[in-house]
Protein backbone atom coordinates (compact mmCIF):
# COMPACT_ATOMS: atom_id res chain seq x y z
CA UNK A 1 0.00 0.00 0.00
CA UNK A 2 1.32 3.18 -1.33
CA UNK A 3 0.73 7.08 0.24
CA UNK A 4 0.30 9.15 -2.29
CA UNK A 5 0.65 12.30 -0.75
CA UNK A 6 2.69 13.21 2.79
CA UNK A 7 2.86 16.88 3.49
CA UNK A 8 5.35 17.65 6.55
CA UNK A 9 4.43 20.42 8.49
CA UNK A 10 6.58 22.88 11.43
CA UNK A 11 6.19 21.27 14.78
CA UNK A 12 4.03 18.14 15.66
CA UNK A 13 1.47 18.43 13.54
CA UNK A 14 -1.61 15.58 12.32
CA UNK A 15 -1.78 15.61 9.04
CA UNK A 16 -5.37 14.70 8.13
CA UNK A 17 -7.31 12.28 5.61
CA UNK A 18 -10.59 13.91 3.47
CA UNK A 19 -13.01 11.67 3.23
CA UNK A 20 -16.82 12.23 2.55
CA UNK A 21 -19.43 9.90 2.09
CA UNK A 22 -19.99 7.01 4.79
CA UNK A 23 -19.76 4.13 2.24
CA UNK A 24 -16.75 5.85 0.21
CA UNK A 25 -15.02 6.18 3.24
CA UNK A 26 -13.38 2.54 3.84
CA UNK A 27 -12.26 2.23 0.40
CA UNK A 28 -10.96 5.76 0.18
CA UNK A 29 -8.77 5.16 3.53
CA UNK A 30 -7.36 2.14 1.64
CA UNK A 31 -6.93 3.31 -1.98
CA UNK A 32 -6.28 6.86 -1.56
CA UNK A 33 -4.47 8.06 1.55
CA UNK A 34 -3.94 11.61 0.37
CA UNK A 35 -2.34 12.90 3.16
CA UNK A 36 -1.29 10.59 6.18
CA UNK A 37 0.02 12.76 8.60
CA UNK A 38 2.32 11.89 12.51
CA UNK A 39 4.70 13.33 14.00
CA UNK A 40 7.92 12.59 12.14
CA UNK A 41 9.36 11.78 16.00
CA UNK A 42 6.75 9.25 15.98
CA UNK A 43 7.38 6.28 14.00
CA UNK A 44 3.76 4.63 14.64
CA UNK A 45 0.91 6.85 12.37
CA UNK A 46 -2.97 6.71 11.59
CA UNK A 47 -3.99 4.09 10.17
CA UNK A 48 -1.49 1.72 10.85
CA UNK A 49 1.04 3.53 8.59
CA UNK A 50 4.87 3.48 9.42
CA UNK A 51 7.27 5.80 7.28
CA UNK A 52 10.72 3.77 6.55
CA UNK A 53 13.91 4.74 7.22
CA UNK A 54 14.97 4.73 3.85
CA UNK A 55 14.05 5.85 1.09
CA UNK A 56 10.60 6.02 0.14
CA UNK A 57 10.10 3.42 2.76
CA UNK A 58 6.61 2.80 3.80
CA UNK A 59 5.31 0.04 6.16
CA UNK A 60 1.90 -1.20 6.69
CA UNK A 61 1.39 -2.10 10.63
CA UNK A 62 -1.75 -2.47 12.28
CA UNK A 63 -4.68 -0.08 12.44
CA UNK A 64 -5.11 2.28 14.76
CA UNK A 65 -1.45 1.66 16.75
CA UNK A 66 -0.82 5.07 17.72
CA UNK A 67 -2.73 6.01 20.28
CA UNK A 68 -6.14 3.98 18.88
CA UNK A 69 -7.88 4.91 15.89
CA UNK A 70 -7.99 8.15 14.48
CA UNK A 71 -11.02 6.63 12.45
CA UNK A 72 -13.46 7.59 15.32
CA UNK A 73 -17.33 6.73 13.91
CA UNK A 74 -20.25 9.26 14.73
CA UNK A 75 -23.73 8.77 14.25
CA UNK A 76 -24.01 12.35 12.62
CA UNK A 77 -20.93 12.59 10.59
CA UNK A 78 -17.92 10.26 8.92
CA UNK A 79 -15.81 12.96 7.08
CA UNK A 80 -12.31 14.41 9.00
CA UNK A 81 -12.29 17.90 7.37
CA UNK A 82 -9.16 18.81 6.18
CA UNK A 83 -7.16 21.06 8.14
CA UNK A 84 -4.34 21.79 5.22
CA UNK A 85 -5.57 23.58 2.12
CA UNK A 86 -4.87 21.90 -1.78
CA UNK A 87 -2.66 24.55 -1.76
CA UNK A 88 -0.09 23.65 1.34
CA UNK A 89 -0.49 20.01 0.48
CA UNK A 90 1.05 20.82 -2.95
CA UNK A 91 3.87 23.31 -1.51
CA UNK A 92 4.88 20.21 1.21
CA UNK A 93 4.57 18.05 -1.77
CA UNK A 94 3.63 13.98 -2.41
CA UNK A 95 6.05 11.32 -1.41
CA UNK A 96 6.09 9.51 -4.94
CA UNK A 97 5.77 5.88 -5.64
CA UNK A 98 8.83 4.05 -6.36
CA UNK A 99 8.36 4.13 -9.90
CA UNK A 100 8.28 7.89 -10.10
CA UNK A 101 11.19 8.32 -7.37
CA UNK A 102 13.05 6.23 -9.13
CA UNK A 103 13.37 8.16 -12.32
CA UNK A 104 16.00 10.00 -11.85
CA UNK A 105 18.26 7.40 -9.68
CA UNK A 106 18.13 5.10 -13.13
CA UNK A 107 20.64 7.37 -15.13
CA UNK A 108 23.07 7.41 -12.24
CA UNK A 109 22.90 3.45 -11.64
CA UNK A 110 23.45 3.30 -15.17
CA UNK A 111 26.61 5.45 -14.94
CA UNK A 112 27.64 3.32 -12.49
CA UNK A 113 26.74 0.41 -14.22
CA UNK A 114 30.07 0.81 -16.87
CA UNK A 115 32.02 -0.20 -14.48
CA UNK A 116 30.23 -3.60 -13.80
CA UNK A 117 30.64 -3.65 -18.19
CA UNK A 118 34.32 -2.96 -17.54
CA UNK A 119 34.41 -5.64 -14.80
CA UNK A 120 33.06 -8.04 -17.29
CA UNK A 121 34.72 -7.08 -20.60
CA UNK A 122 38.48 -7.11 -19.12
CA UNK A 123 37.77 -10.94 -17.41
CA UNK A 124 36.59 -11.97 -20.69
CA UNK A 125 38.56 -10.10 -23.23
CA UNK A 126 41.75 -12.38 -22.82
CA UNK A 127 40.20 -15.37 -23.78
CA UNK A 128 39.56 -15.01 -27.25
CA UNK A 129 42.61 -12.92 -27.64
CA UNK A 130 45.10 -14.98 -26.36
CA UNK A 131 45.96 -17.30 -28.65
CA UNK A 132 46.78 -14.25 -31.13
CA UNK A 133 48.63 -11.55 -28.96
CA UNK A 134 50.91 -14.58 -27.97
CA UNK A 135 52.04 -15.36 -31.72
CA UNK A 136 52.20 -11.52 -32.01
CA UNK A 137 54.48 -10.68 -28.80
CA UNK A 138 56.59 -14.45 -29.49
CA UNK A 139 55.17 -16.34 -26.27
CA UNK A 140 53.33 -19.28 -27.99
CA UNK A 141 55.77 -21.59 -26.66
CA UNK A 142 56.21 -19.94 -23.38
CA UNK A 143 52.90 -20.99 -21.38
CA UNK A 144 54.29 -19.37 -17.86
CA UNK A 145 54.09 -15.96 -19.21
CA UNK A 146 50.56 -16.86 -21.24
CA UNK A 147 49.46 -18.20 -17.64
CA UNK A 148 50.91 -14.37 -16.02
CA UNK A 149 48.85 -12.38 -18.93
CA UNK A 150 45.73 -14.31 -17.46
CA UNK A 151 46.09 -14.09 -14.06
CA UNK A 152 47.55 -11.20 -12.98
CA UNK A 153 44.22 -9.56 -13.77
CA UNK A 154 43.13 -11.16 -11.00
CA UNK A 155 45.94 -10.58 -8.94
CA UNK A 156 45.56 -6.62 -9.70
CA UNK A 157 41.43 -7.18 -8.80
CA UNK A 158 42.67 -8.18 -5.34
CA UNK A 159 44.51 -5.05 -4.43
CA UNK A 160 42.15 -3.14 -5.93
CA UNK A 161 39.10 -4.68 -3.96
CA UNK A 162 41.09 -3.91 -0.78
CA UNK A 163 41.74 -0.16 -2.09
CA UNK A 164 38.34 0.53 -3.08
CA UNK A 165 36.66 0.58 0.56
CA UNK A 166 39.69 2.94 1.70
CA UNK A 167 39.25 5.34 -1.11
CA UNK A 168 35.42 5.58 -1.06
CA UNK A 169 35.08 6.21 2.55
CA UNK A 170 38.12 9.02 2.29
CA UNK A 171 37.10 10.50 -0.86
CA UNK A 172 33.53 9.31 -1.45
CA UNK A 173 31.89 6.96 -3.88
CA UNK A 174 31.61 9.19 -7.10
CA UNK A 175 35.28 10.91 -6.49
CA UNK A 176 36.63 6.80 -6.74
CA UNK A 177 34.68 6.09 -9.59
CA UNK A 178 36.78 8.83 -11.19
CA UNK A 179 39.97 8.01 -9.80
CA UNK A 180 39.54 4.35 -10.41
CA UNK A 181 39.25 5.49 -14.36
CA UNK A 182 42.93 6.77 -14.16
CA UNK A 183 44.02 2.38 -14.17
CA UNK A 184 41.81 1.00 -16.42
CA UNK A 185 42.18 3.70 -18.79
CA UNK A 186 45.84 3.81 -18.79
CA UNK A 187 45.68 -0.23 -18.67
CA UNK A 188 43.56 -0.76 -21.50
CA UNK A 189 46.02 1.51 -23.54
CA UNK A 190 49.17 0.08 -22.61
CA UNK A 191 47.71 -3.29 -23.66
CA UNK A 192 46.36 -1.99 -27.04
CA UNK A 193 50.04 -0.95 -27.82
CA UNK A 194 52.30 -3.03 -25.68
CA UNK A 195 55.26 -4.36 -27.89
CA UNK A 196 56.27 -6.65 -25.18
CA UNK A 197 54.84 -9.07 -22.75
CA UNK A 198 56.12 -7.11 -20.22
CA UNK A 199 54.16 -4.02 -21.22
CA UNK A 200 50.92 -6.39 -21.80
CA UNK A 201 51.02 -7.87 -17.98
CA UNK A 202 51.53 -3.96 -16.37
CA UNK A 203 48.89 -3.36 -18.60
CA UNK A 204 46.56 -6.06 -17.38
CA UNK A 205 48.20 -5.68 -14.26
CA UNK A 206 46.44 -2.16 -13.89
CA UNK A 207 43.25 -3.31 -15.50
CA UNK A 208 42.77 -5.60 -12.91
CA UNK A 209 43.40 -2.67 -9.65
CA UNK A 210 40.68 -0.80 -11.54
CA UNK A 211 37.86 -3.77 -12.05
CA UNK A 212 38.86 -4.72 -8.53
CA UNK A 213 37.56 -1.29 -7.16
CA UNK A 214 35.24 -1.45 -9.20
CA UNK A 215 33.66 -4.42 -8.04
CA UNK A 216 33.80 -2.89 -3.92
CA UNK A 217 31.90 0.26 -5.41
CA UNK A 218 29.70 -0.26 -7.95
CA UNK A 219 27.29 -2.29 -5.46
CA UNK A 220 27.90 0.03 -2.63
CA UNK A 221 26.90 2.86 -4.42
CA UNK A 222 23.97 1.73 -6.35
CA UNK A 223 22.50 0.34 -3.07
CA UNK A 224 23.00 3.64 -0.86
CA UNK A 225 20.70 5.78 -4.10
CA UNK A 226 18.00 3.34 -4.92
CA UNK A 227 14.69 3.46 -3.14
CA UNK A 228 14.13 1.17 -0.80
CA UNK A 229 11.12 -0.64 -2.50
CA UNK A 230 13.15 -1.45 -5.65
CA UNK A 231 17.14 -1.65 -4.53
CA UNK A 232 16.74 -5.14 -5.19
CA UNK A 233 15.88 -4.80 -8.32
CA UNK A 234 18.57 -2.24 -9.05
CA UNK A 235 21.28 -3.51 -7.67
CA UNK A 236 20.97 -7.09 -9.43
CA UNK A 237 21.74 -4.68 -12.40
CA UNK A 238 25.05 -4.77 -11.38
CA UNK A 239 25.66 -9.26 -11.92
CA UNK A 240 23.46 -8.56 -15.35
CA UNK A 241 26.13 -5.78 -16.64
CA UNK A 242 29.33 -7.92 -15.52
CA UNK A 243 27.55 -10.30 -17.93
CA UNK A 244 26.59 -8.03 -20.42
CA UNK A 245 30.57 -7.54 -20.60
CA UNK A 246 31.85 -10.74 -20.42
CA UNK A 247 29.07 -11.02 -23.56
CA UNK A 248 30.81 -7.75 -25.53
CA UNK A 249 34.24 -9.20 -24.90
CA UNK A 250 33.00 -12.49 -26.83
CA UNK A 251 31.26 -10.29 -29.86
CA UNK A 252 34.65 -8.21 -30.50
CA UNK A 253 36.99 -11.25 -30.59
CA UNK A 254 34.64 -12.17 -33.93
CA UNK A 255 36.83 -10.10 -36.42
CA UNK A 256 40.14 -11.98 -34.80
CA UNK A 257 39.97 -14.81 -37.49
CA UNK A 258 39.93 -12.32 -40.23
CA UNK A 259 42.37 -10.09 -38.38
CA UNK A 260 44.83 -11.16 -36.26
CA UNK A 261 46.03 -7.46 -34.94
CA UNK A 262 42.70 -7.05 -34.15
CA UNK A 263 43.18 -8.55 -30.36
CA UNK A 264 44.84 -4.75 -30.06
CA UNK A 265 41.46 -3.08 -30.85
CA UNK A 266 39.64 -5.16 -28.26
CA UNK A 267 41.74 -3.99 -25.43
CA UNK A 268 41.76 -0.21 -26.62
CA UNK A 269 38.00 -0.77 -27.24
CA UNK A 270 37.68 -0.55 -23.12
CA UNK A 271 39.25 3.04 -23.41
CA UNK A 272 35.66 4.11 -24.06
CA UNK A 273 33.13 3.18 -21.26
CA UNK A 274 36.45 4.20 -18.64
CA UNK A 275 36.61 7.44 -20.21
CA UNK A 276 32.22 7.54 -19.93
CA UNK A 277 32.54 6.81 -16.37
CA UNK A 278 34.96 9.04 -14.92
CA UNK A 279 32.60 11.59 -17.27
CA UNK A 280 29.64 10.72 -15.76
CA UNK A 281 30.09 10.45 -12.26
CA UNK A 282 31.30 14.21 -12.53
CA UNK A 283 27.52 15.18 -12.53
CA UNK A 284 26.24 12.18 -10.65
CA UNK A 285 25.25 13.03 -6.93
CA UNK A 286 27.39 11.74 -4.08
CA UNK A 287 26.11 8.93 -1.68
CA UNK A 288 23.40 11.06 0.66
CA UNK A 289 24.64 8.58 3.49
CA UNK A 290 27.77 9.22 3.01
CA UNK A 291 27.26 12.79 2.92
CA UNK A 292 25.49 12.68 6.20
CA UNK A 293 27.91 10.33 8.19
CA UNK A 294 30.96 13.54 7.17
CA UNK A 295 28.26 16.01 8.57
CA UNK A 296 28.30 17.50 4.47
CA UNK A 297 24.69 18.09 5.44
CA UNK A 298 23.52 20.88 3.16
CA UNK A 299 25.57 18.88 0.13
CA UNK A 300 23.37 15.91 1.32
CA UNK A 301 19.99 17.87 0.93
CA UNK A 302 21.13 18.98 -3.31
CA UNK A 303 22.48 14.92 -3.61
CA UNK A 304 18.79 13.60 -2.07
CA UNK A 305 17.02 16.56 -4.07
CA UNK A 306 18.76 14.95 -7.84
CA UNK A 307 18.15 11.48 -6.89
CA UNK A 308 14.64 12.01 -5.45
CA UNK A 309 12.94 15.48 -6.04
CA UNK A 310 13.13 18.38 -3.45
CA UNK A 311 10.11 16.55 -1.20
CA UNK A 312 12.25 14.10 -0.26
CA UNK A 313 14.48 15.94 1.59
CA UNK A 314 13.17 16.84 5.29
CA UNK A 315 12.04 13.10 5.70
CA UNK A 316 15.50 11.37 4.19
CA UNK A 317 18.20 13.97 6.15
CA UNK A 318 16.13 13.86 9.30
CA UNK A 319 16.11 9.92 9.23
CA UNK A 320 19.65 9.47 8.36
CA UNK A 321 20.55 12.06 10.99
CA UNK A 322 18.71 9.99 13.24
CA UNK A 323 21.00 6.99 12.24
CA UNK A 324 23.70 6.71 15.23
CA UNK A 325 26.32 5.10 12.93
CA UNK A 326 25.48 7.88 10.46
CA UNK A 327 26.30 10.77 12.11
CA UNK A 328 27.82 10.39 15.58
CA UNK A 329 30.59 8.07 15.01
CA UNK A 330 34.14 8.03 13.09
CA UNK A 331 34.13 5.78 9.77
CA UNK A 332 35.53 1.97 10.98
CA UNK A 333 39.27 1.19 10.90
CA UNK A 334 40.35 -2.47 9.24
CA UNK A 335 40.16 -3.77 12.99
CA UNK A 336 36.92 -2.62 13.89
CA UNK A 337 35.69 -5.12 11.26
CA UNK A 338 36.47 -7.97 13.82
CA UNK A 339 35.45 -6.44 16.80
CA UNK A 340 32.63 -7.87 18.73
CA UNK A 341 30.21 -5.80 17.33
CA UNK A 342 30.63 -6.57 13.51
CA UNK A 343 31.95 -9.24 13.37
CA UNK A 344 29.12 -11.49 12.64
CA UNK A 345 28.12 -9.74 10.23
CA UNK A 346 31.64 -9.29 8.39
CA UNK A 347 31.80 -13.03 8.51
CA UNK A 348 28.36 -13.83 6.80
CA UNK A 349 29.31 -11.14 3.77
CA UNK A 350 32.67 -12.95 3.46
CA UNK A 351 31.39 -16.66 3.84
CA UNK A 352 28.65 -15.99 1.07
CA UNK A 353 31.51 -15.24 -1.47
CA UNK A 354 33.64 -17.61 0.03
CA UNK A 355 31.00 -20.23 -1.26
CA UNK A 356 30.08 -18.55 -4.38
CA UNK A 357 33.62 -19.28 -5.67
CA UNK A 358 33.92 -22.65 -3.70
CA UNK A 359 30.66 -24.08 -5.72
CA UNK A 360 33.06 -24.38 -8.67
CA UNK A 361 31.59 -21.54 -10.77
CA UNK A 362 34.89 -19.98 -12.52
CA UNK A 363 35.77 -23.55 -12.74
CA UNK A 364 32.73 -24.46 -14.61
CA UNK A 365 33.20 -21.08 -16.51
CA UNK A 366 36.89 -21.63 -17.28
CA UNK A 367 36.84 -24.83 -18.53
CA UNK A 368 33.71 -25.16 -19.94
CA UNK A 369 34.63 -25.45 -23.53
CA UNK A 370 37.11 -28.30 -22.58
CA UNK A 371 34.56 -30.03 -20.60
CA UNK A 372 32.42 -30.58 -23.42
CA UNK A 373 34.77 -31.34 -26.10
CA UNK A 374 35.97 -34.25 -23.19
CA UNK A 375 32.58 -35.58 -23.43
CA UNK A 376 32.19 -35.78 -27.25
CA UNK A 377 30.30 -33.03 -28.05
CA UNK A 378 30.28 -31.60 -31.26
CA UNK A 379 30.09 -27.97 -30.86
CA UNK A 380 32.01 -27.16 -27.69
CA UNK A 381 31.84 -23.48 -28.80
CA UNK A 382 28.11 -23.28 -29.20
CA UNK A 383 27.41 -25.14 -25.54
CA UNK A 384 29.85 -22.45 -24.26
CA UNK A 385 27.85 -20.00 -25.61
CA UNK A 386 24.55 -21.81 -24.36
CA UNK A 387 26.56 -21.45 -20.97
CA UNK A 388 26.63 -17.58 -21.57
CA UNK A 389 23.34 -17.43 -22.66
CA UNK A 390 22.03 -18.63 -19.41
CA UNK A 391 23.76 -17.04 -17.39
CA UNK A 392 22.25 -13.35 -18.81
CA UNK A 393 19.01 -15.19 -19.10
CA UNK A 394 18.85 -16.09 -15.46
CA UNK A 395 20.16 -12.87 -14.21
CA UNK A 396 17.64 -10.96 -15.65
CA UNK A 397 14.88 -13.40 -14.16
CA UNK A 398 16.44 -12.72 -11.29
CA UNK A 399 16.20 -8.83 -10.96
CA UNK A 400 12.24 -9.34 -11.45
CA UNK A 401 12.04 -11.71 -8.45
CA UNK A 402 14.98 -9.73 -6.35
CA UNK A 403 12.19 -7.53 -4.44
CA UNK A 404 9.22 -9.52 -4.70
CA UNK A 405 10.90 -13.36 -3.77
CA UNK A 406 13.51 -11.85 -1.08
CA UNK A 407 17.36 -12.27 -1.38
CA UNK A 408 17.45 -15.10 1.45
CA UNK A 409 15.32 -17.32 -0.64
CA UNK A 410 16.58 -16.89 -4.30
CA UNK A 411 20.29 -17.32 -2.28
CA UNK A 412 18.59 -21.07 -0.95
CA UNK A 413 16.98 -21.76 -4.25
CA UNK A 414 20.05 -21.04 -6.47
CA UNK A 415 22.73 -23.01 -4.07
CA UNK A 416 20.03 -26.03 -4.07
CA UNK A 417 19.64 -26.12 -7.96
CA UNK A 418 23.46 -26.17 -8.16
CA UNK A 419 23.79 -28.95 -6.32
CA UNK A 420 21.38 -30.97 -8.04
CA UNK A 421 23.07 -29.78 -11.30
CA UNK A 422 26.02 -30.69 -9.76
CA UNK A 423 25.03 -34.36 -9.07
CA UNK A 424 23.93 -34.96 -12.16
CA UNK A 425 26.99 -33.67 -13.74
CA UNK A 426 28.78 -35.89 -11.55
CA UNK A 427 26.65 -38.96 -12.23
CA UNK A 428 26.94 -38.36 -15.83
CA UNK A 429 31.13 -38.87 -16.24
CA UNK A 430 30.70 -41.62 -13.28
CA UNK A 431 28.10 -44.08 -14.16
CA UNK A 432 28.90 -46.11 -17.26
CA UNK A 433 24.67 -46.79 -17.58
CA UNK A 434 24.82 -42.91 -18.38
CA UNK A 435 28.00 -42.96 -20.90
CA UNK A 436 26.06 -42.66 -24.07
CA UNK A 437 24.39 -39.67 -22.29
CA UNK A 438 27.62 -37.65 -21.28
CA UNK A 439 27.84 -35.32 -23.92
CA UNK A 440 23.94 -34.06 -23.57
CA UNK A 441 23.76 -34.47 -19.80
CA UNK A 442 27.20 -32.31 -19.20
CA UNK A 443 25.84 -29.89 -21.68
CA UNK A 444 22.27 -29.73 -20.17
CA UNK A 445 24.16 -30.03 -16.48
CA UNK A 446 26.27 -27.57 -17.12
CA UNK A 447 23.61 -25.09 -18.42
CA UNK A 448 20.95 -25.57 -15.55
CA UNK A 449 24.14 -25.01 -13.10
CA UNK A 450 25.02 -21.32 -14.61
CA UNK A 451 20.87 -20.93 -14.52
CA UNK A 452 20.63 -21.58 -11.22
CA UNK A 453 24.22 -19.64 -10.64
CA UNK A 454 22.68 -16.43 -11.94
CA UNK A 455 19.06 -16.91 -10.57
CA UNK A 456 20.52 -16.08 -6.41
CA UNK A 457 24.63 -16.83 -5.66
CA UNK A 458 25.89 -14.47 -8.58
CA UNK A 459 23.87 -11.56 -8.13
CA UNK A 460 22.80 -11.21 -4.27
CA UNK A 461 26.02 -11.39 -2.45
CA UNK A 462 27.06 -8.70 -3.99
CA UNK A 463 23.58 -6.97 -3.57
CA UNK A 464 23.18 -8.64 0.29
CA UNK A 465 26.41 -7.23 1.61
CA UNK A 466 25.90 -3.27 1.40
CA UNK A 467 22.79 -3.74 2.60
CA UNK A 468 23.61 -5.25 5.94
CA UNK A 469 26.86 -3.82 6.58
CA UNK A 470 26.82 -0.60 8.97
CA UNK A 471 27.17 2.71 7.17
CA UNK A 472 30.50 3.03 9.26
CA UNK A 473 32.06 -0.01 8.27
CA UNK A 474 29.91 -0.55 4.62
CA UNK A 475 33.01 0.29 2.08
CA UNK A 476 35.69 -1.70 4.13
CA UNK A 477 33.32 -4.49 4.90
CA UNK A 478 32.42 -4.86 1.49
CA UNK A 479 36.02 -4.24 0.18
CA UNK A 480 37.00 -7.14 2.64
CA UNK A 481 34.31 -9.43 0.98
CA UNK A 482 35.44 -8.86 -2.14
CA UNK A 483 38.91 -9.78 -1.37
CA UNK A 484 37.73 -13.20 -0.52
CA UNK A 485 35.95 -13.50 -4.26
CA UNK A 486 39.30 -12.59 -5.67
CA UNK A 487 41.77 -14.51 -3.75
CA UNK A 488 39.31 -17.87 -3.79
CA UNK A 489 38.81 -17.09 -7.46
CA UNK A 490 42.41 -16.68 -7.96
CA UNK A 491 43.00 -20.18 -6.22
CA UNK A 492 40.57 -22.10 -8.09
CA UNK A 493 41.22 -21.38 -11.34
CA UNK A 494 44.72 -21.79 -10.54
CA UNK A 495 44.68 -25.60 -8.90
CA UNK A 496 41.15 -26.73 -11.17
CA UNK A 497 43.27 -28.40 -13.69
CA UNK A 498 45.75 -30.04 -11.04
CA UNK A 499 42.69 -31.50 -8.50
CA UNK A 500 40.64 -32.76 -11.36
CA UNK A 501 43.66 -34.52 -13.23
CA UNK A 502 44.19 -36.45 -9.66
CA UNK A 503 40.86 -36.98 -8.77
CA UNK A 504 38.91 -37.30 -11.96
CA UNK A 505 36.10 -34.23 -12.64
CA UNK A 506 33.13 -36.69 -11.38
CA UNK A 507 34.77 -36.01 -7.80
CA UNK A 508 35.29 -32.32 -8.40
CA UNK A 509 31.98 -31.89 -9.13
CA UNK A 510 30.70 -34.41 -6.41
CA UNK A 511 32.88 -31.64 -4.08
CA UNK A 512 31.11 -28.61 -5.40
CA UNK A 513 27.51 -30.40 -5.17
CA UNK A 514 28.90 -30.69 -1.32
CA UNK A 515 29.87 -27.12 -0.54
CA UNK A 516 26.61 -26.03 -2.43
CA UNK A 517 24.22 -28.05 -0.10
CA UNK A 518 26.87 -26.84 3.23
CA UNK A 519 26.10 -22.96 2.16
CA UNK A 520 21.87 -23.65 2.27
CA UNK A 521 22.67 -25.09 5.51
CA UNK A 522 24.49 -22.09 6.34
CA UNK A 523 22.47 -19.20 4.58
CA UNK A 524 19.21 -21.07 6.57
CA UNK A 525 20.53 -19.67 9.48
CA UNK A 526 22.34 -17.16 9.32
CA UNK A 527 21.51 -14.75 6.23
CA UNK A 528 18.61 -12.26 7.63
CA UNK A 529 16.29 -11.27 4.76
CA UNK A 530 16.59 -7.61 3.58
CA UNK A 531 13.53 -6.89 1.07
CA UNK A 532 11.44 -4.42 1.76
CA UNK A 533 13.74 -2.79 3.97
CA UNK A 534 15.43 0.49 4.72
CA UNK A 535 19.44 0.28 5.03
CA UNK A 536 19.14 1.98 8.49
CA UNK A 537 16.24 -0.12 9.87
CA UNK A 538 18.48 -2.94 8.62
CA UNK A 539 21.71 -1.45 10.57
CA UNK A 540 19.64 -0.87 13.74
CA UNK A 541 18.86 -4.95 13.69
CA UNK A 542 22.35 -6.02 12.66
CA UNK A 543 24.79 -3.76 14.28
CA UNK A 544 23.13 -2.04 17.25
CA UNK A 545 25.33 1.30 18.95
CA UNK A 546 26.92 -0.29 21.70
Amino acid sequence: MQATHLGIIKGNVSLHVQYHTVDRGLSQLRNRPNSVCMSHSERASCFGLRLGSGPMGLELGGVGTAGGSVFRSSAKSRSVKAQVSDEDLEDNAPLKSPSKSSGSVLPYVGVASLGAILFGYHLGVVNGALEYLAKDLGIVENTVLQGWVVSTLLAGATVGSFTGGSLADHFGRTKTFILDAIPLTIGSILCATATNVETLILGRLLCGIGIGISSAIVPLYISEISPTEIRGTLGSINQLFICIGILAALVAGLPLAGNPLWWRTMFGLSVIPSVLLALGMAFSPESPRWLVQQRKISQAEVAIKKLYGKNKVTELIADLTESSQGSEEQDAGWFDLFSRRYFKVVSVGAMLFLFQQLAGINAVVYYSTSVFRNAGVASDVAASALVGAANVFGTVIASSLMDKKGRKSLLITSFTGMAASMLLLSLSFSWKALAPYSGPLSVIGTVLYVLSFSLGAGPVPALLLPEIFASRIRAKAVALSLGMHWISNFFIGLCFLSVMTKFGISKVYLGFATICLLAVVYISSNVVETKGRSLEDIERELSPAI
